[in-house]
């Protein structure tokens, strides 16, 4: 058995948005072989509620808060050094001191990194491995392309420092992934000295837990035509998808299926999604459980036009063998069409035509295409199958558990 040091820029518990996903599983899969010693920052009041959880699962771990007014100002101090911004951002001495003890006074073999904000904390002379997942850099350039004054040159500069931080990164460590080829292909070309330096590694979704075997109760009104969004609320893209389709599809929608409503269902919902709140829109805060909105949906949307990277929303939508409406980005991500469920289109009057012939279409013929989503996730998607990149790069130092 291994010893093995996560390092995490999120508590990955409760596992309840997209990247504590990719991390908590991170972190059993490594469980399964290996001891592992998990570093990671809690940046709220509900991260904290949970820690005695996470120590059950964890014994060795190690939390400390993350204030986010220091981490501001501690941001500033990184641009002042050139430097990106995310970086100063979780910087944090008690973390640093952790990491060092840890360093000393274990045997470590190896130290897997869950994004580019932890890298600086991997401790020398030690084999990394960095979980990237997305295209930071690129990310903050898409948002600067939507923002105007200061903001887009904040955002212009993160992109700049953050692209020569992933450079060093895959340059320096022994194994660097992405979460998909679509990444890994905008990194390549934006660093071509990193060619090959990078792979692909998947996200995954539970199959077993998103299950239309279960039978779960109805959330709906009997007297509405239900679409449902799902996600986290306050995330930007998020917030820009959910928007972009009330103002710019659902009237139309609306006009051809009176009875239909729109169920915005996610934690933290932002100021702008929560003005979207009428008849015609349901915003319904944080639920117990996701699971029946997706199950009793008519539909279910997904029109991300700014995150990168694989959706979990469209991977739990499509376990629950529920067809997708969403963008060509996200259906490109996910790697499946229209064959398997996912119906794309690359603008809004082309989402409203994808979801008014899947909204006519006999139930009959939803649900094959429901049950050809949930074959794909099924076969592509398990953790364990995501995970094999990983493995296989533990292995090659000798770290096969």
């Amino acid at each position: 058995m291994a010893h093995v040091l996560l390092l995490v820029h999120r508590m990955p518990y409760p596992p309840n948005k997209g990247d504590k996903l990719r991390s908590y599983h991170l972190l059993r899969h490594l469980q399964r072989r290996h001891r592992v010693f998990l570093g990671c920052f809690a940046d709220s009041a509900e991260d904290e509620a949970h820690v005695a959880e996470l120590r059950a699962l964890c014994p060795d771990l190690f939390v400390t808060r993350l204030d986010r007014r220091r981490a501001a100002a501690r941001s500033l101090r990184s641009w002042l050094r050139r430097e990106p911004l995310t970086l100063g951002y979780f910087e944090q001495p008690e973390m640093r001191a952790w990491v060092q003890a840890t360093a000393s006074s274990q045997r470590l073999d190896a130290t897997v990194v869950f994004c580019s904000s932890m890298a600086d904390y991997a401790p020398a002379g030690i084999p990394t491995l960095v979980d990237l997942v997305d295209l930071d850099s690129a990310k903050w350039a898409q948002f600067a392309r939507t923002q105007h004054g200061p903001r887009a040159w904040a955002y212009r500069y993160e992109a700049r420092a953050l692209l020569a931080h992933e450079r060093r990164l895959a340059l320096r460590a022994d194994a660097v992934f992405f979460a998909t080829a679509l990444e890994l292909s905008a990194f390549e070309a934006a660093g071509p000295d990193c060619r090959g330096r990078a792979e692909v590694m998947g996200n995954g979704v539970d199959v077993a837990h998103y299950a239309p075997s279960h039978q779960l109760a109805n959330p709906f009104r009997a007297d509405e035509l239900p679409l449902v969004f799902t996600g986290s609320m306050g995330y930007w893209p998020n917030v820009d998808a959910v928007c972009w389709f009330v103002q710019a599809m659902l009237p139309g929608l609306r006009r051809q299926f009176p009875q239909l409503r729109l169920h915005v269902v996610g934690r933290e919902p932002a100021r702008a999604v929560r003005a979207l709140a009428s008849e015609a829109v349901v915003v319904t805060g944080a639920v117990d459980d996701v699971r029946p909105y997706l199950q009793h949906a008519a539909a279910v949307v997904a029109p991300v036009r700014l995150a990168r990277g694989i959706q979990n929303k469209v991977l739990e939508a499509m376990a629950m063998a529920q067809p997708v409406v969403t963008t060509e980005a996200c259906a490109r991500a996910v790697g499946a069409g229209a064959a398997e469920g996912l119906l794309a289109a690359a603008d809004a009057e082309g989402l409203v035509q994808r979801l008014v012939d899947l909204l006519r279409r006999p139930p009959d013929e939803v649900r094959r295409l429901g049950l050809a989503a949930r074959e794909f996730v099924s076969q592509r998607c398990r953790w364990d199958r995501c995970f094999e990149p990983l493995d296989r790069s533990l292995a090659r130092l000798g770290l096969e558990g």
